[in-house]
């Protein structure tokens, strides 16, 4: 038996040494690569260099970002990865440099080609305020950069992140396939431009779970190629609302469908749940969509439909929307308007909205009931209905 005792005394310290090398391989922390947490210094390389040993692992990696301020300049964390299960592990906040160095790059940190990315906590500041100052004074400006986009990539899960003052959009995702977003939290002022809080489009089966947008456009907006995406546990405000569209910018255009809207705050914002589309051609279509169990506190238009948008009269005057609307849902939908008309649905002449059914609505504006207004728009009213519809 003696042999025998050995051969483990040697063998257990041999065996855990190597899975902690073997672990300590598979985690980079972005400061042995240069990265400074002054926030002056650019890390930009330091962070790609961490990104390509971890990408480059066969083994699921980790990058590590620990506390403190990190700039960094443009950046595109590219794939596909030898692995598909790398974390961006963030306690640390990233900064953008001045609108002046990104503001024409139309994003600033991107994630290509990626399977099975997830990226834990951080903060993402934008310092988008003088961009923003820029524009609102009718200055000639640069129309600004998102601040993260996601592109081409699968199996992606993003908890937990922050992103304040971003130039235009804080978070793209365009031509993905399986994304969860969850914990989100978005902040910029009511009057800072372009400033969506999630644009999706040119992907399915996109979860947006627990979390708050607080900012100058649309706290989630939904684009053309979107399907199957589920909106739950949703703070808005202020902001623009939740709108699909616009839709039918170009002539050819994919549809949305299979859109689910539960659970969700809207408060203060322009719009509450909106649906809007170009008054001009098009192939596109919205269909399949539920909103239910939405509170509206002061929100300018609670529920609209606008299939006549038409900014600055350009290029659509005389013309009437393309899109095909169809089996649009509302149910349990209460709280008030800040206007007398909580619900408007102006559709399409050429294309009238179709299978509208309002279930269970209570919207009230200055402790009376509001008011509806219906044009081209076909369908029903079940349950107790306030405005009374007008469908």
């Amino acid at each position: 038996m003696a042999p025998s005792k050995t051969f483990c005394v040697v063998v257990l310290p041999l065996l855990v040494f190597t899975l902690l090398t073997t672990s300590a391989k598979a985690a980079y922390n972005v400061l042995d690569f240069g990265a400074k947490a002054d926030g002056k210094t650019d890390s930009a390389k330091a962070f790609l260099a961490a990104w390509s040993a971890a990408c480059s692992s066969t083994s699921p990696a980790t990058v590590h970002v620990p506390s403190g301020r990190f700039l960094l300049n443009r950046v595109a964390f590219q794939g596909p990865c030898k692995n598909n299960k790398i974390n961006f592990r963030m306690f640390g906040t990233l900064v953008a440099p001045s609108y002046t160095v990104i503001g024409t790059s139309n994003q600033w940190i991107l994630f290509n080609q990626i399977d099975g990315l997830s990226i834990n906590g951080g903060i993402l500041d934008g310092q988008g305020t003088r961009l923003w100052d820029c524009k609102l004074a009718g200055k000639n400006c640069p129309l600004g950069a998102a601040s993260i986009v996601f592109t081409k990539s699968k199996n992606l899960l993003i908890n937990g992140l922050t992103s304040i003052n971003s130039e235009l959009a804080h978070m793209v995702i365009n031509g993905c396939e399986g994304v969860t977003m969850q914990n989100i939290k978005i902040s910029a002022t009511d009057d800072s431009p372009n400033t969506d809080g999630i644009h999706v489009q040119m992907s399915t089966n996109i979860a947006i779970t627990q979390s708050t947008i607080k900012t100058g456009d649309d706290c989630i907006s939904i684009g053309p190629g979107m399907v199957n995406l589920w909106v739950e546990g949703v703070f808005c405000g202020p902001g623009h609302g939740i709108s699909i569209g616009s839709l039918g910018k170009t002539s050819i255009e994919p549809g949305v469908q299979n859109v689910t809207v539960t659970a969700t705050t809207i408060s203060g914002t322009q719009n509450g749940l909106r649906i809007k589309t170009w008054g001009r051609e098009s192939s596109g279509f919205v269909k399949d969509v539920v909103f239910e169990h939405i509170v509206m506190q002061n929100v300018d238009n609670p529920i609209v439909i606008d299939q006549n948008y038409c900014p600055y009269n350009r290029n659509c005057p005389g013309q009437h929307s393309g899109i095909k609307i169809s089996n649009v849902k509302y149910n349990d939908i209460k709280g008030t308007s800040a206007t007398p008309v909580a619900v408007k649905f102006d559709c399409s002449l050429r294309n009238p909205c179709s299978g509208i059914t309002l279930q269970d609505i209570k919207l009230t504006y200055k402790n009376k009931a509001a008011l509806s207004s219906c044009t081209n728009a076909i369908g029903g009213a079940s349950g107790i209905v306030v405005p009374q519809s007008c469908l």
